[in-house]
C-alpha cells in the first residue's frame, strides 16, 4: 500500500505523546496524543479519508473497554502465528465453520462444467481460474468463521450435480479436508492455514493443495492462491485484501494462467483489480483476463506480446450474483443455503457443522450463549484429546486418509490428505442404516463425560 519503498514510521500508530504516525490510506500525517501503550499499532483505512486517524481507530465493532483489554493481551502475539494458540470471543464469529467456507468455492461451480465441456485448452483455463476468483467476494467478509472440531464435518447436497464432504482432520496444526465432485470435475483439497499476526491486522497464508480433475478434458489442474491480510482486527473497521499471484496450472499439459492480485493503495486505488494473462507451455501469453473479484472477471484474445488481437472485444465470463441488502453478516444467498438444512443430504451425519450448539446459538443471536457453547465445545476437545493420549490411540478421519506425500508449498510443506472413497459408500447405505439426529457428536469418544 503505497509505494514499495514507504515503510512504517517507528513506533507505530497510537505512540507516546506528539509522536508523527503514518496512517495509511492516505498521504497525510497526523499527530496523535493522549494515547499510550499502543505502540506498533497500525490502522488502515482503505477509502483513504482524511478523518483523524484516531477517529478511524474508533471505529469498528468492538467496544472500547473490549478492545483496549483484548489489544494489551494480543500484544505479545505480535509477529506469531495465532492459528490456533488463541481464544476469540464469538462477537468477531459469524455463524458458519471453516468447513463451510471451504464449500463456498462451489458457489459457482458451473465454471468448472464449462471448462470441462471446451475443446480450447486456454478457453479451459479461463472459465477455471475465474472458478477459483469468484469465491474471494465471500473471503471479503470481515466475521471469522467458527475453528471445526477435530472429527467435524460438512456435507452439501442438491447444488450443480455435486456431493459435497468436508472434514477436520487434524487439531495441531489445524487442517482441513474437502473433496466434491459431479459429472464433470473431481475436487480435492488439503488445506493448512498458516498466520503471522501483526498488531492489528494479521496475514493468512494458503498453505494447501487444491486440484480439479476435469473428467471429459482428462485434465489435473493445480492452484496456488494468493495470501490475504485482514486489516484493523482490533482498532478500526475491519477490511480485507488479498495481494500477490493466484497461479493455476495444468499439470497434464503445462498450460497455465497467472493473475495478480492487486494490493489496496492510496485512497482505494487498485483495491479488487486482477489482471493477467494465460499461457501455453511455452510461456507464450494466449489470452489476457482482467476484473475485481468482487464484482467480475472477463477475458480476450491476445498477441504473443500480451496486446489484444485485431478484432477482438472483451467478453464477461464470470459476474457475482445479486446479494441480499442490509445482510448482518454480509452473507450472499448460497451462503446462507450452506446453513440451510436444504442443502443437507438426508440423515445427516451426527458430526455436521450445522448441528453446532454454539454456531446455532450465534445465527439466532444469542452471543452469550454462543460464548458458553463454544467453551463447552472446546473443553470436551481439550477432554478428549487427554483420553485419547492415556490411551495411546491415534485419531483417524473417517472420510480422509493421509497419504505420506509431502507437498511444498510458497509458505511451507504440507502433509497431503485424500479422499478415501468410503462416503460414497456410506451414502449409498445411509437410508437403511442410519438414524438422523439433531446433536453434534464429532467425538471419537461419544460416551466420554
Amino acid at each position: 500500500m503505497g509505494s514499495k519503498d514507504e515503510k512504517p514510521v517507528s513506533g507505530g500508530f497510537f505512540a507516546s505523546i506528539s509522536s508523527s504516525v503514518r496512517f495509511w490510506g492516505t498521504a497525510v500525517q497526523k499527530s496523535v496524543t493522549g494515547l499510550l501503550g499502543y505502540e506498533g499499532l497500525e490502522v488502515i483505512n482503505p477509502e483513504g479519508g482524511t478523518e483523524d486517524a484516531e477517529a478511524e481507530a474508533e471505529r469498528g465493532r468492538w467496544k472500547k473497554e473490549d478492545r483496549e483489554g483484548y489489544w494489551k493481551m494480543m500484544q505479545k502475539y505480535i509477529g506469531a502465528d495465532v492459528t490456533s494458540m488463541v481464544t476469540l470471543p464469538v462477537i468477531i464469529f459469524e455463524p458458519m465453520t471453516m468447513l463451510q467456507k471451504m464449500a463456498e468455492l462451489m458457489e459457482y461451480c458451473h465454471l468448472l462444467d464449462l471448462a470441462d465441456e471446451t475443446d480450447d485448452p486456454f478457453l479451459r483455463l479461463v472459465y477455471a481460474s475465474s472458478w477459483a476468483i469468484s469465491v474471494y467476494f465471500a473471503y471479503q467478509r470481515t466475521w471469522k468463521p467458527f475453528n471445526p472440531i477435530l472429527g467435524e464435518t460438512y456435507e452439501m447436497a442438491n447444488h450443480g450435480g455435486i456431493t459435497f464432504i468436508a472434514e477436520q482432520v487434524s487439531h495441531h496444526p489445524p487442517m482441513s479436508a474437502g473433496h466434491a465432485e459431479n459429472e464433470h470435475f473431481v475436487y480435492d483439497i488439503t488445506s493448512k492455514l498458516k498466520t503471522k499476526f501483526l498488531g492489528n491486522s494479521v496475514v493468512v497464508y494458503p498453505v494447501g493443495r487444491t486440484r480439479v480433475k476435469l473428467k471429459k478434458a482428462g485434465v489435473i489442474l493445480d492452484l496456488v492462491p494468493p495470501p490475504t491480510k485482514v486489516n484493523n482486527l482490533i482498532f478500526g473497521r475491519t477490511w480485507i485484501d488479498s495481494l500477490g499471484e493466484m497461479i493455476m496450472t495444468n499439470t497434464t499439459t503445462g498450460d497455465k494462467v497467472v493473475l495478480s492480485f492487486q494490493p489496496c493503495g492510496w485512497f482505494g486505488a487498485g483495491r479488487y483489480e486482477v489482471d493477467g494473462y494465460v499461457y501455453d507451455a511455452a510461456e507464450e501469453p494466449k489470452i489476457l483476463m482482467t476484473g475485481k473479484w468482487n464484482e467480475s472477471m472477463s477475458y480476450q484474445p491476445c498477441d504473443g506480446d500480451g496486446e489484444p488481437l485485431p478484432g477482438t472485444t472483451l467478453k464477461e465470463v464470470w459476474k457475482v450474483a445479486a446479494t441480499p441488502e442490509n445482510d448482518k453478516y454480509q452473507y450472499t444467498h448460497f451462503a446462507h443455503k450452506i446453513n440451510s438444512f436444504d442443502t443437507a443430504p438426508k440423515k445427516l451425519l451426527a458430526s455436521d457443522s450445522r448441528l453446532r450448539s454454539d454456531r446455532f446459538a450465534l445465527e439466532h443471536g444469542d452471543l452469550f450463549k454462543s460464548g458458553s457453547e463454544k467453551a463447552i465445545l472446546e473443553e470436551k476437545q481439550r477432554a478428549e484429546k487427554k483420553h485419547r493420549e492415556t490411551q495411546g490411540d491415534q485419531f483417524t478421519p473417517r472420510w480422509f486418509s493421509i497419504t505420506g506425500e509431502i507437498c511444498p508449498t510458497p509458505w511451507g510443506d504440507l502433509e497431503v490428505y485424500e479422499y478415501n472413497g468410503k462416503y460414497n459408500h456410506h451414502r449409498a447405505s445411509v437410508d437403511i442404516e442410519v438414524e438422523s439426529t439433531t446433536e453434534f457428536c464429532p467425538w471419537q469418544y461419544p460416551d466420554l463425560s
